[in-house]
C-alpha cells in the first residue's frame, strides 16, 4: 500500500523558501500589470465544461480534468487555462464598450505534465479585449517583458511568429481539420520528413514548396526578407510579415538589449491563435518563461466576438530560474508577560516589522528570516540592538542599541 503522504506524480507542496519567492513575484507582477491599467479578476477553479473548452481547440480539452457535478449532474472542468474565463468575464459580466484590460493569478491543473513541469502551475496572465490594432499586441508583449525584467530574469529573448503565415500559404487549399492539425504539428516540430509523408496530393506545387521552406524560416530579422522571397505573394502573408516587422522595431526601441528572433513555423496551438504570437526566454532556461499572442475568436462562444490579445506564465517555473530574494529582515524577541515588552512587540509589528518571539523552552526558529536585531533588556528598559552575528548580510546596517520606551506606533 502506498504511503498516505505521497502526492500524485508532478504534484508537489510549495515549501516556505520557495513560497516566499513565489509570493514576492506574484506581488511584483500584479503591481506591474496594475501600472499598465490592468484590473485583477479571480475566476473560479471549476466551471461547466462547455464554458471552459468552447473555442479553445483539442489541445486544451486533452489537458483538462473532468468530473460530474453532484448538484446538477452536468460535466465540470478544472481549469487548465484562465484565458477563456477572462473572455467570459469580459463578454458577460463586464460587457463594457471599448478596451478592457484584465489580469489574474491563480492555480490551473493539467492532466499531463509539460515535460518535467508541475501539473499544477500558478498561472499569471494579462488580457486586452476590444482593440484589434497592433498597439494592443505591442502592449501585451511589453508587459510580458517588463514582468520578466522585474522578476530578475536577466537578458531576454523574444521569438515572434504569426498564425496568418500558414493560413495565407494555404489559402484556397481544401484541407480538413485533421489534415490541418497534422500539418501544423509537423511544422511546429520542423519535421520535414513528416511533412512529406503527410501526402499533399492535389496541393499546388507553389504551396508544397512553401511548406517545405517554412521550417527553415527561423533566425533574426533577415528571416522576414527571406520569407518575402520564398512564400506566396498573398495579402495575408504580406500583412503578417509587415506586422511582425513593426512589432520587432517597436520592441527593440523599448528594450534595446532585447534579442528578437522569428520562427515562422512555430505553430503549436495553431487553431487557437489568430495573429501575431510570441514566446519569451530568459533566466538561462531553454523553456519559454512566457507565451502569448492574439486570439480574437476566444470570446465568440460567449456571444461577443471581441478582439483579444494577451500572455501568461507559470510563477512556479519562473521562481525556479530567477535569483532568490534575500530573507526578510526581522527582530528576535524573548517571549514574556512584561506589559512593556508586549506593547513594544505589538507596536513594532504594527509598524511593519517582523518580530519573532522565542517561545519558552524552544530554540528560536529564525532560519527563514534575517534576524539582524533583537530586543534585550538593559538597565530595566527594553532596547533594540544589532545581533552579534547576523545570519544574513543586509543592505541596511542595524541601528545601535536604543531604548524603546517610545517604540513606533501603528501607522494611521
Amino acid at each position: 500500500m502506498p504511503s498516505a503522504w505521497l502526492l500524485p506524480e508532478h504534484i508537489a507542496d510549495v515549501l516556505p523558501v520557495q513560497a516566499r519567492q513565489i509570493e514576492a513575484l506574484r506581488r511584483r507582477l500584479l503591481d506591474r500589470a496594475r501600472s499598465y491599467g490592468f484590473e485583477l479578476v479571480i475566476p473560479p477553479l471549476l466551471e461547466h465544461l462547455e464554458s471552459l473548452l468552447s473555442g479553445t481547440g483539442r489541445e486544451l480539452d486533452l489537458r483538462t480534468f473532468k468530473l460530474v457535478d453532484q448538484l446538477s449532474g452536468r460535466m465540470l472542468g478544472v481549469r487548465a487555462d484562465t484565458t477563456p474565463q477572462a473572455a467570459r468575464i469580459d463578454a458577460h459580466l463586464l460587457n463594457r464598450e471599448g478596451v478592457t484590460r484584465l489580469c489574474y493569478c491563480g492555480p490551473v491543473l493539467h492532466t499531463r505534465p509539460d515535460g518535467a513541469a508541475s501539473r499544477e502551475p500558478l498561472q499569471f496572465g494579462a488580457e486586452i479585449f476590444g482593440h484589434a490594432g497592433l498597439e494592443a499586441d505591442l502592449e501585451a508583449a511589453e508587459l510580458a517583458l517588463d514582468c520578466l525584467q522585474a522578476a530578475g530574469a536577466g537578458t531576454l529573448v523574444i521569438d515572434l511568429a504569426d498564425a496568418r503565415v500558414l493560413r495565407g500559404v494555404l489559402a484556397g487549399v481544401p484541407l480538413d481539420g485533421a489534415q490541418l492539425e497534422d500539418l501544423a504539428a509537423a511544422l511546429a516540430d520542423k519535421d520535414v520528413a513528416r511533412l512529406e509523408a503527410l501526402g499533399t496530393a492535389g496541393v499546388p506545387q507553389a504551396v508544397r514548396s512553401a511548406l517545405r521552406e517554412l521550417p527553415r524560416l527561423y533566425g533574426g530579422v533577415e528571416v522576414l526578407e527571406a520569407a518575402r522571397r520564398v512564400l506566396p505573394q498573398r495579402p495575408l502573408v504580406k500583412q503578417a510579415l509587415d506586422e511582425l516587422a513593426w512589432l520587432e522595431s517597436h520592441l527593440k526601441a523599448a528594450f534595446p538589449d532585447l534579442k528578437v528572433g522569428f520562427d515562422l513555423s512555430e505553430l503549436s496551438g495553431y487553431a487557437y491563435y489568430s495573429g501575431a504570437r510570441f514566446a519569451v526566454y530568459g533566466g538561462g532556461s531553454s523553456v519559454a518563461l512566457a507565451r502569448g499572442g492574439r486570439y480574437d475568436e476566444v470570446g465568440a462562444v460567449f456571444g461577443r466576438n471581441r478582439p483579444a490579445v494577451g500572455f501568461s506564465l507559470d510563477l512556479k517555473a519562473l521562481a525556479d530560474v530567477v535569483p532568490a530574494r534575500p530573507a526578510a529582515a526581522a527582530v528576535l524577541a524573548p517571549w514574556g508577560e512584561d506589559p512593556e515588552l508586549r506593547s513594544i512587540v505589538r507596536r513594532l509589528r504594527d509598524a511593519g516589522e517582523t518580530v519573532i518571539a522565542a517561545l519558552p523552552g524552544q530554540p528560536p526558529q529564525t532560519a527563514a528570516f534575517a534576524c539582524d536585531r533583537e530586543l534585550v533588556q538593559v538597565a530595566g528598559r527594553w532596547v533594540l540592538q544589532a545581533r552579534p552575528e547576523p545570519p544574513h548580510a543586509l543592505s541596511a546596517a542595524a541601528a545601535p542599541s536604543q531604548p524603546l520606551a517610545a517604540a513606533p506606533s501603528a501607522p494611521a
